[in-house]
């Protein structure tokens, strides 16, 4: 039964003994300012934008305008959620793509992500009033109720009316107290939390995305990428196939051939016998090499043996375009992604060469924390489209597999950049 008591008061008591209890109370205190900040330069905004509808023009300035600022005061929300409440809202929404201004207004126009970065700094202010008064009303009031024994002894008469009754002298006053007491220990610190967590659930809703759908998301993108890696790995599989059906088992069926002629010349005619193990002993030589580039284009021996900049150095060194290669991964990845980092390079690089026109490019990978980052870029002619076959759906393809990100910058006339960034765990 004690422990069963004890374990009650200590769940009671919990917001006391976690830090978080006291962000939130400065999380929530900071709701009505931030909100009528937001507010003030929100509505005015928004009626300007309504009342300018015929003036088209005037309304367009103004809407992008509202656009504009409510991106930008929605940016310092997900801060302060990330500093006060440790809750990460991330706008995993695309950046606008559009290349000139009046495409970037009707992509803002359109979406609805930002339709509602618009609702969340209009209702902030009503919202946030209400919750800064709950949240620092229930301390308020509960550290008023503590002193009302002390308020109550300092008034004529002894006596003061609290709502519809009378605070006077007796036990009221100290019942009172001892209820003011309880808001403070329990009541006023759960009510900051639950209003935190109202905080929160407003600003995932209208920031960021729900749990649900991030989840569903999630499993999406992850069928994606099994799909894509599977592809994968059976064109690969067929690549190599072919490869060695065409090069080195050729080779080798000719030197076979070749040996066969020169074991029946041996006797009648050594001189051709001569020349027949010559051209096989140049055959096997092919096919040799044949095999050790195969061998490297699965996984190059210099990469396992001395990292990603040895390894990347050589593709370079082999291009036709000049390129500069910066790597700055510190401690070597672990080998899965040191690969999938080799082949991407080479992937990008094969591209740079047959589709871009370019005279230089650069390649610069880097490290930091659990993601590697991958940028190669090129001085080309840009235009370059992952889904015109050119070669880059089959890399968004392998960069999906690794559960990883890519993202390609070529507008018309150049140059052309394509950014990865994959996980890198230790």
């Amino acid at each position: 039964m004690n422990l069963v008591i004890g374990s009650l008061v200590a769940d009671l008591l919990r917001p006391w003994r976690s830090s978080s209890t006291w962000w939130a109370l400065a999380h929530v205190s900071l709701d009505m300012l931030v909100g009528g900040v937001m507010f003030a330069v929100a509505l005015p905004l928004a009626v300007l934008s309504v009342s300018l509808i015929v003036v088209l023009p005037g309304a367009i300035l103004a809407s992008w305008l509202l656009f504009l600022c409510a991106h930008g005061l929605a940016k310092v929300e997900r801060t302060r959620f990330a500093a006060l409440l440790d809750a990460p809202i991330v706008d995993r929404y695309p950046t606008l793509s559009g290349d000139t201004p009046w495409k970037r207004y009707k992509e803002r126009l359109g979406s609805w992500p930002r339709w509602k970065e618009v609702i969340y700094v209009l209702v902030r202010y009503p919202l946030g009033a209400l919750t800064t008064w709950i949240a620092v009303g229930g301390w308020a009031a509960s550290i008023a109720l503590v002193a009302m024994p002390l308020i109550v002894s300092s008034l004529p008469g002894e006596t003061f009316r609290l709502v519809t009754f009378e605070v006077g002298e007796g036990a009221s006053p100290w019942l009172l107290s001892v209820l003011g007491v309880l808001g403070i220990v329990v009541i006023a610190p759960w009510l900051t939390l639950a209003v935190a967590e109202f905080d929160k659930l407003l600003a995932r809703g209208l920031l960021g995305r729900s749990e649900r759908r991030e989840f569903e998301q999630r499993v999406s993108a992850l069928e994606s990428s099994r799909t894509a890696a599977v592809d994968s790995a059976e064109a690969e599989r067929r690549r190599i196939e072919r490869d060695l059906h065409d090069g080195a088992q050729q080779r080798l069926i000719a030197v076979a051939m070749n040996l066969g002629i020169a074991r029946q010349r041996l006797d009648d005619n050594p001189e051709q016998a001569r020349e027949l193990v010559g051209t096989a002993h140049d055959e096997v030589k092919s096919a040799l090499k044949e095999l050790r580039d195969l061998v490297r284009g699965i996984h190059p021996v210099i990469l396992e043996d001395r990292g990603l900049d040895a390894a990347l150095s050589a593709v370079v060194a082999r291009s036709s375009v000049p390129v500069a290669l910066r790597v700055d991964v510190g401690l070597r990845p672990p080998p899965a992604v040191e690969s999938a980092a080799y082949f991407i390079v080479s992937e990008a690089l094969v591209n740079v060469v047959r589709h871009s026109g370019a005279r230089s490019a650069s390649v610069e990978i880097a490290r930091r924390g659990d993601r590697l980052t991958i940028a190669v870029a090129d001085d080309g002619i840009g235009g370059a489209d992952p889904a015109g076959g050119t070669g880059l759906s089959g890399l968004a393809h392998r960069v999906a597999a690794l559960d990883g990100w890519m993202q390609v910058v070529s507008p018309p006339g150049g140059p052309t950049t394509v950014l990865v960034e994959v996980p890198c765990g230790s």
